[in-house]
């Protein structure tokens, strides 16, 4: 099986320990996207949906960059530091997956830098 490591300029860089994503098998893995300004590093937003929205260009920067898009986004990952933003997480995330969205997971879990609210990992298929 071949393993194709996506990086892009157009989303936050990755520590060393990991890749922004992964293609292989027909998939893209997208790790763990922090709503952060891919030219500051500096998180954008202050409520859960301005950090939700800026977690979804990066994610879709990358898928981008492997060949694909949100569109063929198959499975998503949430993490929240707040459980009282899962209703705002909702609000904008129907506003990028309007129909057919992609299975989901949400947890709540203690995450760092202070002022970050969520993380958002995903899986795409590749177009056909």
């Amino acid at each position: 099986m071949t393993r194709t490591i996506i990086a892009t300029k157009n989303a936050p860089k990755t520590p060393p320990q990991y890749s922004q994503a992964v293609k292989a098998a027909g998939l893209v893995f997208v790790s763990g996207t922090m709503p952060l300004d891919p030219a500051t590093g500096v998180i954008v937003g202050a409520t859960i949906q301005e950090q939700t929205a800026q977690s979804l260009r990066n994610i879709s920067a990358i898928l981008e960059a492997a060949g694909t898009s949100l569109k063929h986004a198959v499975q998503a990952t949430v993490i929240l530091l707040h459980e009282q933003d899962f209703a705002g997480l909702n609000e904008e995330w129907v506003k990028w997956f309007p129909d057919h969205p992609p299975a989901r997971h949400a947890a709540k879990l203690p995450i760092s830098p202070p002022g970050l609210r969520v993380s958002i990992a995903m899986i795409a298929a590749m177009p056909a």
